[in-house]
């Protein structure tokens, strides 16, 4: 039971006149948790999944085109009702993680899914072990079969690193309670933590809006809150980080995977030297990006250091207006619809039929993400919208996500899916529009700085930061290969990167060591966090782009959303002159932030 306080959150968006706002309508998944069509294809999954191997399974090599085709199919349609059945169970338990039905409905569907598609475990392994002569043949010869040559290409990527048919059907069955089960602990963990903040109980979503209150003392009180529960949770946590990395660590030894970082960047479809490009460009810009910015604030608070919780802080002079969901809502289509009509026309929907859940609630999922669900159903999105700036940011970055996932629908669930590198791009774009408009809009020189502030954070949020959380995780990995780690071992490598990105701008309290304790990507997906800043890069160089005043850069811009995971990034960037390999093309994004500073740097008093 719930102290009633955590209901604070909630209580504020009242106060803030916010407006109504939208909560899901998962009725284009289901009807509802006893819908009996849920049940039903539950069951189909369940026969499904035997009839298929029992048709296909020791038989791929022989089969014609035809034959081939029809069983990529028929895999396909079983990884969309799995997905539908997934995506419902899973967003019903984001919108209250507390509530034990939900939790029961989520672990038990996750059981049974996983128990009716380990039979599919073949499937890749026998694609794997496919003459390199025979499969383009086959390719050759139907057009639509040729279609999935990069589903088919992304698989045999893992052609060196499989292991035998018994093992992988192993660590498909186990998964349940593997890394999934230790992440639903995490999550669980992380929705019901509550901070003692100025006498309030507060969620960890609403304890992280503190960082950004005009209050300084608010945000110091709100900081000691987040480290003291961290603290007492360290243990916890400790003990998820130390299973999961030596999961991977076992895992990763068993395939011959050659780094950590392997298996991320073959899911990406990204080469390792295009990743290390990226990185070593973002870490050599520190001085002239966060270091100089952050330097810059300090002066700007009257600060000869700052403490970490001024490094979101508000400036002097931001009026930090609460935001009402439907001037959010104008703001956002608007930036859309002045880049072009049909960007509006496809986020019109998330508003108008209830794709977006909005509120802060206990329980509630903390943080934000566009949930693709199944190719013949629409995304969905959450937010925990508290109507500051960067929330509207939050809303034109999740609704992004959501028109690329529209966009590449009609590719199909398997070529859909878009690789994380490039499933940022429409996010942050959609950010940089919103950004833009909001900048043209500005009614005097101080509204400029203070947008063109708050958006450089945003910017060193996403590259900076996401890069200092890569080369973290990188440490992380290594260092648990050498043994089990203590607190105080992973505390020591959170500051180390901590501190070399963020510069000596700053002071770190006593307590901040442990703030690595609540990054989800670390324990949901190791080495994500780069797509962040590679999507940040690659914006800032389409971006640029579009400035100029190409002809056709809408029509490429839809075009390369639509193909989803059907090409590669090269080929994508291509039409724009882009070429993510070449360590110039990094340089060229991370001067657009330097000029947003120097441009601050010459309005400062």
């Amino acid at each position: 039971m719930h102290d009633a306080r955590a209901f604070d959150a909630r209580d504020d968006q009242k106060e803030d006149n916010l407006g109504p706002l939208p909560e899901w309508d998962l009725s284009a998944l289901y009807a509802g948790p006893d819908d009996p069509q849920l049940a039903a294809d539950m069951a189909w999954l369940a026969e499904a999944g035997a009839a298929f191997a029992a048709r296909y399974e020791g038989r791929l090599a022989g089969l014609d085109a035809a034959g081939f085709l029809g069983c990529i199919r028929e895999y396909e349609a079983i990884q969309n009702r799995a997905g539908r059945v997934m995506s419902y169970v899973g967003l019903r338990h984001y919108q209250n993680t507390l509530d034990p039905a939900r939790a029961k409905a989520f672990g038990d569907a996750q059981a049974q899914v996983t128990e009716a598609t380990t039979p599919l475990v073949f499937f890749t392994l026998e694609i794997n072990r496919l003459d390199d002569d025979h499969l383009e043949r086959l390719l050759a010869e139907d057009a639509e079969l040729a279609r999935y040559r990069p589903v088919l290409r992304r698989i045999r990527a893992m052609k060196p690193y499989q292991l035998s048919d018994e093992l992988e059907r192993f660590l498909h069955d186990q998964s349940v309670v593997g890394a999934a089960a230790w992440n639903r602990l995490f999550d669980e963990t992380m929705a019901g933590l509550e901070f003692e903040v100025d006498g309030e109980t507060l969620s960890l979503e609403a304890t992280l809006n503190l960082l950004t209150d005009h209050e300084r003392s608010r945000r110091e009180a709100a900081a000691h809150a987040l480290a003291a529960v961290f603290t007492a949770k360290l243990p916890l946590f400790t003990r998820v980080t130390n299973t999961l990395t030596k999961e991977k660590e076992i895992e990763d030894r068993w395939r011959k995977l050659p780094t950590p970082q392997t298996a991320r960047h073959l899911s990406n479809d990204v080469e390792p030297e295009v990743v290390e490009a990226l990185r070593d460009a973002v870490v050599a810009a520190y001085p002239k990006l966060s270091h100089r910015y952050y330097g810059l604030k300090a002066r700007w608070l009257g600060l000869d250091k700052l403490e970490i919780w001024d490094r979101n802080a508000p400036l002097p002079g931001d009026a930090d207006r609460r935001i009402p969901w439907d001037e959010a809502r104008t703001t956002v289509l608007d930036a859309f619809g002045g880049f072009d009509p049909r960007l509006a026309d496809l986020a019109r929907p998330f508003f108008e039929q209830n794709w977006i859940d909005a509120p802060v609630k206990p329980g509630k999922a903390p943080g934000a993400f566009a949930h693709p669900t199944v190719t013949d159903a629409h995304p969905f999105v959450l937010l925990n919208y508290l109507g500051k700036s960067r929330d509207v940011m939050t809303l034109a970055h999740e609704l992004g996500h959501g028109v690329h996932q529209s966009l590449a629908a009609p590719q199909g669930e398997l070529l859909s899916s878009t690789p994380l590198t490039l499933a940022e791009t429409a996010s942050v774009f959609g950010e940089m529009l919103t950004f833009r408009r909001l900048l043209d809009q500005a009614p005097d020189a101080a509204h400029r700085k203070i947008l063109l502030a708050s958006k450089v954070e945003d910017m060193i949020n996403t590259v900076v930061r996401q890069i200092a959380f890569y080369d973290f995780e990188v440490k992380l990995h290594a260092a648990r290969r050498q043994g089990e780690l203590t607190p105080d071992d992973i505390n020591a490598l959170w500051m180390s990167v901590q501190a070399k990105s963020l510069g000596p701008a700053f002071r770190f309290m006593p307590g901040y060591e442990t703030f690595w304790a609540y990054i989800p990507h670390f324990v949901h997906s190791p080495f994500y966090v780069y797509a962040y800043a590679f999507g940040d890069g690659l914006v800032n160089a389409l971006y640029a782009i579009y400035e100029e005043g190409e002809p056709g850069f809408a029509d490429r811009y839809f075009e390369m959303l639509k193909a989803g995971g059907s090409r590669h990034h090269s080929e994508l960037l291509a039409p724009f002159g882009l070429d993510a390999s070449n360590p110039a093309f990094w340089d060229k994004g991370l001067s657009l932030i330097a000029r947003f500073i120097d441009e601050l740097e010459s309005a400062a008093d």
